[in-house]
């Protein structure tokens, strides 16, 4: 049965399992065959490089004619991809600095929030949001604007305040909210385009423990009469669902405990009634891989991920799709998805819907919205995929609809275009810190400057 694969494939990541040893811009005598983490892709190159200093990185920047950043392999399409050469900042995974005057740390942009989270809990700090999966590096999430839930939270690079990167020329560059203001807001969510970020700056706020609660069987009609009820319910709120009956399958709601100190989860929630046992968003499935529930209480960091950061298969087979929403065509498009059920069935293994709080930066799908997100995990088999999304497209068209950047999609350039309304100014930033067009590759040139 295909989707025992999600268990693995939405549990974990494991960086760098086909990264190659440091080189020059010279070619690896033997070719590598290297994949993302879903294995959907093979990178275009053989060429990756590992430094493990900001001056190697200086360097290799200036040395070489085209690359692109590599992350922690978790993109789904080639906005990490390079035909030249792939830079990986994997050493890059300390703490920099811890500053408890100001409530922010620094840190290296390889490092995990896995990494991160046990040690701020144990300076007694903690980030403001996360995402379904720890394992995530900090700098790809934020560049991409990967995002955790909550309609009080912003995504994750709204946590940035500061960033160093070494531009085309090989110069560090520092940006910081406080002095670089929309020059600062155009690059956190930069999409590798202006260069290699080697540091971030983060808020940070006091440590919290957390409580999670699962409901099955949420009525659709309960949804649509209390939608801002129910995904105000929580600190962070998740939606699971499959699209095939007039219910959704799970609400999995995150509290902060020292909110409701004295808080008892009822047995019914809108018509859901409460699970008796810890489960797995395809019920299914075995739930070991998951967070803790059933109101049990944890740290911030072991309750906001949906899965543990403890649990490393090497590889899985999905491909993952998702839609940013403005907030209020909500239900709208959520309607006009389950009007698709039936297409959506032959390759789908489970949606996930989410709140995500307004920002300011240039990129992000939730530039100047509070939105809903709808995420969408896929049967690996892009031939059907891709005849598939151009429908789903065309269906939420009319709820301005923005795909996250690191997952498959097929919204057109010109489109883009529309929706994002600092696209002009970005593509000047990029021109400014990249001016012959070093760190762009096809995706780039496709989807930022075709438009």
């Amino acid at each position: 049965m295909k989707k025992r694969t999600f268990l693995k494939t939405s549990s974990a990541i494991v960086i760098g399992s086909f990264l190659a040893p440091f080189a020059s811009c010279i070619p690896m005598k033997e070719k590598v065959i290297r994949k993302n983490w879903a294995g959907n892709l093979k990178y275009s190159t053989d060429r990756l490089h590992l430094p493990k200093t900001v001056e190697e990185v200086q360097e290799l920047v200036k040395n070489c004619d085209k690359l692109r950043v590599l992350g922690s392999r978790h993109c789904f399409n080639n906005i990490a991809d390079s035909t030249e050469n792939q830079i990986s900042t994997k050493y890059f995974d300390q703490v920099v600095a811890l500053d408890e005057d100001s409530n922010k740390v620094t840190v290296e942009a390889g490092m995990s929030y896995g990494q991160l989270g046990p040690y701020l809990h144990e300076k007694g700090y903690a980030l403001h949001n996360l995402a379904s999966l720890p394992h995530i590096s900090i700098a790809g999430a934020c560049a991409t604007a990967t995002h955790g839930s909550g309609v009080s939270n912003g995504n994750l690079p709204t946590a940035v305040s500061a960033m160093e990167f070494i531009n085309a020329a090989g110069d560090v560059v520092t940006l910081s909210r406080e002095k670089d203001g929309e020059k600062f807001a155009g690059a956190v969510v930069g999409l590798g385009a202006l260069g290699v970020v080697t540091k971030l700056t983060l808020d940070i706020q006091p440590t919290f423990n957390m409580r999670q609660d699962v409901y099955q069987y949420l009525p659709l009609e309960e949804l649509e009469n209390n939608f801002d009820k129910i995904v105000s319910s929580g600190y962070s709120v998740s939606l699971f669902t499959d699209w095939k009956t007039d219910k959704v399958n799970q609400v999995w709601i995150k509290r902060k405990i020292e909110d409701d100190a004295a808080f008892e989860a009822k047995q019914e929630f809108f018509g859901a009634r409460l699970a008796t046992r810890n489960v797995h968003p395809i019920l299914e499935l075995s739930a070991e891989n998951c967070t803790e529930q059933m109101g049990v209480s944890g740290p911030w960091y072991d309750r906001l991920p949906h899965f543990r950061m403890d649990f490393t298969p090497s590889s899985g087979k999905e491909l993952q799709t998702e839609y940013f929403v403005p907030r209020k065509y909500a239900m709208d498009a959520f309607n006009a998805l389950t009007d698709l059920n039936k297409q959506l069935a032959p390759l789908l293994m489970i949606s996930e819907v989410r709140t995500i709080k307004e920002d300011d930066l240039w990129m992000s799908p939730c530039y100047k919205e509070p939105s809903v997100v709808f995420h969408f995990t896929w049967e690996q088999d892009w031939d059907a995929l891709k005849k598939l999304l151009p429908i789903i497209e065309k269906e939420l068209e009319p709820f301005e609809i923005r795909p996250h950047w690191g997952k498959m999609f097929t919204v057109s350039p010109a489109r883009l275009e529309t929706l994002y309304k600092k696209l002009p100014n970005f593509l000047e930033l990029i021109t400014e810190y990249d001016p012959n067009g070093k760190f762009r590759n096809e995706y780039i040139q496709k989807n930022i400057f075709s438009s």
